[in-house]
């Protein structure tokens, strides 16, 4: 059963035919104890992915303020190795970025082979964020969408597995949360000056959103629509496509690791038998 909607290629997104909302008729118990099951297999698969060192894993969580792109690595991650995985959050672009072209920031920060990385936030902001606010001009932000292709598809041909997720939250929904953070000394930390003014400009977001959802879902690097007003179904989303895809690469893993597994024990075959010799003599 698919928990999220992968973007076809090509596919003329508009968001409002997808329900946040949407949990396949799952009641929450349940869907937690799918998840943990998936939780603990994805930790398998991120060893093997790390002991194998053929590919990396580049997961890109957007979603609007409040979407739960924090909850979902706290949660969804949780039984992955840290040494191996790294989550990088993009903030605003500092001067030095700005003086470099949009992905040089971003290419820095990609897992190498072996490795499990986790953007909260990319590359995708300088064709959302850039385009809603007008921080560039239109002719600009228009031709990221092709860059952003070919950027992904480098990264695919070099080994990385590209797995991108839209948390995909009502207005109504974000508009609560935003409030429920107000009241709570706690978590209003997290608020900025810009939230309420984003909210503000939520159906220009949606376009720009079904924009990128549109021009950049591709077979190397898709995209995933994730319903997320639900919490607990926003993670078993997230998770089952993680898993699923890591899973398709398996036998490719263990019949590189039946290899290594092969020469170390030859290795340690011939030390013990020289051993033995030096005892003997």
């Amino acid at each position: 059963m698919a928990y999220a909607h992968r973007v076809a290629p090509g596919t003329k997104i508009k968001l409002r035919k997808y329900d946040p909302d949407r949990t396949v008729g799952l009641q929450k118990d349940e869907a937690l104890e799918r998840f943990a099951k998936l939780s603990a297999e994805l930790g398998g698969l991120q060893e093997e992915l790390y002991a194998a060192g053929q590919h990396a894993a580049l997961v890109i969580l957007q979603g609007m303020d409040t979407s739960g792109k924090d909850g979902t690595i706290r949660r969804v991650f949780e039984s992955v190795n840290p040494q191996p995985c790294h989550v990088w959050p993009f903030k605003v672009p500092t001067k030095e970025e700005l003086a470099h072209d949009f992905l040089w920031r971003v290419h820095q920060v990609v897992p190498r082979t072996g490795l499990f990385g986790i953007f909260n936030r990319s590359h995708y902001e300088d064709v959302l964020v850039a385009r809603v606010r007008r921080l560039v001009p239109k002719d600009v932000w228009k031709a990221r969408y092709a860059q952003i292709n070919h950027f992904e598809a480098l990264l695919a041909a070099s080994g990385t597995i590209v797995l991108k997720f839209f948390l995909h939250i009502s207005k109504e929904e974000q508009k609560e949360r935003l409030l429920k953070r107000e009241r709570d000394p706690a978590k209003a930390w997290k608020l900025s000056a810009g939230d309420w003014g984003d909210h503000a400009r939520w159906e220009d977001y949606m376009k720009a959103y079904a924009d990128a959802l549109s021009r950049c879902s591709t077979e190397a690097a898709p995209w995933y629509i994730v319903p997320a007003n639900h919490k607990w179904f926003r993670d078993l989303a997230v998770c089952d496509v993680v898993v699923q895809t890591l899973k398709s690469y398996r036998s490719v893993w263990r019949a590189t690791l039946v290899d290594m597994s092969k020469t170390r024990l030859a290795e340690l075959k011939a030390i013990h038998k020289r051993h033995r010799s030096e005892r003997r003599s």
